[in-house]
């Protein structure tokens, strides 16, 4: 018997293959397309809790079908870490070496480069699931020696900022963004081999509060992790007029 719901299914995933084929990911942004289907958005509505059908038997095989295609196609971390992973590792396949992938180097508009970077920096490489730092030590990539934190006052700021600033990257590299974050939550960072509880949300409500008695380093470095709030009030007027503009 013909039924329509498989039938859509299958010409759904002969688009994610062609997608495949093309990108070497099935972490498609929601606004990829292939074979003339949306295939991003049928892809991140399969993600989704029940997106492979409310029968068990037919889910489980749906799921194992979209596996062989890609083994990480639904990954436990975010889907746009696991697209440009894939980024830098279809560009290894190409020819090209890991020292070639610097800053500046991009992919599909993203930074591959900056963004290979970051994972290296040991706050972040730490921040990454076991299965994250396999995917990037089987390219080769290794990360960067930690740095000694300041256990002093200095004029970069405190050895508590200093570990604010450390979990925020952390939850940044993990997340992909830097907000919303409640009060109440606690980023477990490790520094130099020692485990720190951050009370990152304690940490950003009381660093916005106190902006004013910010000096202009920390608040360049608190901008540099994607804090609007941090931006100079000058800057972010000629910033809102370009955009305006």
């Amino acid at each position: 018997m013909w039924d329509p719901t498989d039938a859509a299914w299958e010409e759904n995933l002969a688009a994610a293959r062609a997608y495949y084929a093309e990108t070497g990911t099935l972490a498609a942004p929601v606004t990829a397309t292939a074979l003339d289907k949306p295939v991003g958005q049928w892809l991140a509505n399969c993600r989704k809790k029940g997106g492979l059908g409310k029968d068990t038997t037919t889910a489980a095989r749906r799921a194992q079908q979209l596996a062989a295609i890609d083994e990480d196609w639904r990954p436990g971390w975010p889907v746009d870490w696991q697209r440009t992973y894939a980024a830098v590792a279809r560009l290894l396949a190409t020819g090209a070496e890991l020292d070639d992938i610097v800053p500046g180097v991009t992919a599909g508009g993203t930074d591959i480069g900056a963004w290979l970077h970051r994972q290296r920096q040991h706050v972040v490489w730490e921040g990454l699931t076991e299965r994250q730092r396999a995917r990037l030590t089987d390219l080769g990539v290794t990360p960067l020696p930690p740095q000694q934190t300041p256990t002093k006052a200095s004029r970069g700021g405190s050895a508590a900022f200093e570990r604010g600033c450390a979990a925020l990257a952390q939850y940044r590299a993990r997340t992909g963004t830097v907000g919303p974050i409640s009060r109440s939550h606690i980023e477990t960072i490790t520094i130099n081999g020692e485990e720190h509880q951050v009370k990152l949300g304690v940490f950003l409500s009381n660093t916005k509060t106190r902006r004013a008695g910010l000096s202009a380093a920390q608040l360049q470095r608190l901008a540099g992790l994607g804090l609007d709030w941090a931006v100079e009030p000058k800057l972010r007027s000629c910033h809102q007029r370009d955009r305006l503009s």
